[in-house]
């Protein structure tokens, strides 16, 4: 049989104090002499006690200590991207006052078969959720949270009135790297997206698909670019990295007639981009001009320093924190929107050739 979890009426009997003054000596909340710390710290040493039981403190607040995240990516490759971390890192940061911990959570609609395998967002204990885009498939976890009242905040997507949003100047971020590209002298450009929530991404995308596109970030960058190259055409990505930044650029620079100029939508893309770009004996910037989205360390880009957008990730991550903190506490949580800074790199120059 499994031993008795010693307690704090253990502790204090051992150390021969009251049961309030042992629970204080853990708690911190109130002053008490350094010799009657010792003992009590002491008395627990001896039985093994290392503290409230979490699972007590929990029932008694009517709260869990946890806070779900939820992504519109797999995790498995989520985290590979920097601008995840530096979110996550304000994130757990933003919900810390709380005393509260962060979750990572599936939804059901992506693989229905974990819903009893492990917690998900209709069993998961969680005090409030934090969604991370908030495509097609986000959605349908809103409304999960909905029908469990819990709150919620988003990053990087719009859920609707009542629901706090963390979002970015996407559209006016990219406009302004494509007009930096404009004022150049490039006129011949494309466009690598991140993943639009199509069927078969990894391809050249139509025209018509633009308007299905159920990502607001890939959607609302698209605009950006497309406020001053309303003809670019436009390569959806499988994801935010290297490899389908890589691929992008074989597709865009295969061709005989190939652009002087690429707006990726993250960092990573461009750095795919730019391999691609040498694999195919082009110089950058000489032939052709790249510009990424992030502002996040690439490994392995040196020389290049990326033209791109510098996204406050970490702030934004710790507004989303703020926000749930603040519902919890019943005050009001508002929508957030910041904004990118532009940065100009070595990767873009003038055209140098005719488009």
């Amino acid at each position: 049989m499994r031993a008795r979890r010693a307690t704090i009426a253990d502790v204090a009997r051992t150390a021969g104090v009251s049961p309030s003054t042992a629970s204080v000596v853990f708690s911190g909340r109130t002053p008490v002499s350094d010799a009657t710390r010792q003992r009590v710290l002491t008395a627990a040493a001896e039985l093994g006690y290392t503290g409230p039981d979490p699972r007590a403190a929990s029932l008694r607040r009517g709260r869990s200590g946890i806070v779900g995240v939820v992504f519109d990516s797999p995790l498995s490759s989520a985290f590979l991207d920097p601008v995840t971390t530096q979110v996550m890192d304000g994130l757990t940061e933003g919900v810390a006052e709380l005393g509260a911990g962060v979750l990572l959570l599936r939804d059901n609609s992506q693989d229905p078969d974990l819903a009893d395998a492990q917690p998900t967002l209709m069993t998961a204990p969680i005090d409030a959720a934090v969604l991370i885009g908030c495509s097609t498939v986000m959605r349908e976890s809103l409304d999960v949270m909905r029908a469990r009242n819990i709150p919620v905040v988003v990053i990087e997507g719009d859920a609707g009135e009542g629901v706090p949003q963390i979002r970015l100047d996407n559209r006016e971020a990219q406009r302004q790297a494509a007009s930096h590209l404009a004022s150049l002298g490039h006129r011949r450009v494309a466009i690598v997206t991140l993943p639009s929530g199509l069927e078969r991404p990894g391809r050249w995308m139509r025209p018509a698909e633009e308007a299905r596109i159920s990502v607001d970030v890939t959607r609302d960058r698209l605009f950006g670019a497309r406020d001053v190259y309303p003809e670019a055409p436009a390569y959806a990505a499988a994801a935010s990295s290297i490899d389908e930044g890589f691929a992008a650029g074989r597709a865009i620079f295969a061709a005989r007639t190939y652009p002087t100029a690429v707006i990726a939508q993250s960092d990573l893309l461009a750095a795919g981009v730019i391999r691609a770009a040498e694999e195919a004996g082009l110089r950058v910037p000489d032939d052709v001009s790249v510009t990424g989205f992030d502002g996040v360390v690439v490994d392995g880009l040196a020389p290049y320093a990326l033209t791109t957008l510098i996204q406050p990730s970490t702030e934004k991550g710790r507004a989303a924190g703020d926000a749930v903190a603040a519902m919890l506490e019943g005050r009001d949580a508002a929508s957030l929107r910041f904004t990118c800074v532009f940065r100009e790199g070595n990767t873009t120059a003038p055209v140098a050739r005719e488009a």
